[in-house]
């Protein structure tokens, strides 16, 4: 078969991503990066860290800097993978946000998990640091690396002493939630760590720091349309990289499209002339 590789770019600095379907054996090598992905279709056997392992479509893998490793399809085919490459400072420092600095340069410690929870997260986390809308990668790629690291790492996550008082991160959100805030934003608002702040944030609105912001990104856009203001200028002044970015969540969340919900309050405006 044709191998096919496509690697991508990050907004954020220290961040690569790479989508490949080969039927090709590797020899061993190493990385400089931290690796975390997972098996589209397909499976693999390769060396690790600790041992040989081998990894099918659904499990999510991992590989630590200058851990040693190779990779050789199982069965006929082929095998397609995804995987986010990270500079050990980010991981080493989300790390050390989930610790409360109890631990820094933390090890992935399973080269393969069969986890369905953790699969969703690691794909979310490939398609948050693959999309096409650069100026909004840095929070959820964040959150999502910040969940996903006490499932990867023997990382100490110290018991809730109360929750954490996030009402001026809220409110920062809720006054212009067109600006551009990252986790660390909300984390010097509220005193807490970046960590602190997604837990904190889910258990106070059921949303994470980064799907709350959306929420009222979209309630400002709708407040906009019924203005009368054309969309393209909505999406920008709701905080959108642009019209389509805001026309798939709006469609996602609301069931339908922001040109029909403007078409709507045009023709409620003309009505009512």
């Amino acid at each position: 078969m044709k191998s096919r590789f496509l690697a991508y770019s990050c907004a954020v600095k220290g961040v690569d991503a790479v989508a490949a379907d080969s039927d090709r054996s590797f020899p061993k090598h190493t990385h400089d990066q931290f690796g975390l992905g997972y098996i589209v279709r397909g499976a693999q056997q390769s060396a690790s860290g600790v041992g040989s392992v081998e990894a099918q479509a659904g499990n999510v893998i991992s590989v630590n800097p200058g851990e040693v490793h190779d990779g050789s399809p199982i069965g006929g085919g082929g095998r397609a993978w995804r995987m986010v490459y990270l500079d050990p400072h980010l991981v080493w420092a989300a790390g050390l946000d989930v610790s409360e600095h109890l631990q820094g340069q933390i090890e992935f410690q399973r080269p393969v998990i069969g986890d369905p929870r953790l699969l969703e997260k690691t794909a979310a986390l490939f398609d948050a640091v693959t999309s096409p809308h650069t100026f909004d990668v840095a929070m959820p790629m964040e959150e999502l690396l910040l969940s996903i690291l006490p499932h990867m790492a023997e990382v100490t996550v110290p018991k809730v002493k109360g929750r954490l008082n996030i009402t001026r991160a809220l409110q920062r959100i809720n006054d212009d939630p067109a600006s551009s805030l990252s986790l660390e934003d909300l984390a010097h608002l509220t005193g807490g760590s970046r960590f602190q702040v997604l837990r904190a944030f889910t258990m106070t609105t059921g949303l994470s720091p980064h799907a709350y912001l959306m929420q009222k990104r979209l309630q400002l856009s709708r407040r906009l349309m019924r203005a009368g203001r054309p969309l393209a200028e909505v999406a920008l002044e709701a905080g959108f990289a642009d019209q389509s970015h805001m026309s798939r969540l709006f469609l996602r969340t609301f069931g339908f499209a922001p040109s029909s919900y403007a078409k709507a309050h045009r023709s409620d405006a003309r009505s009512s002339a």
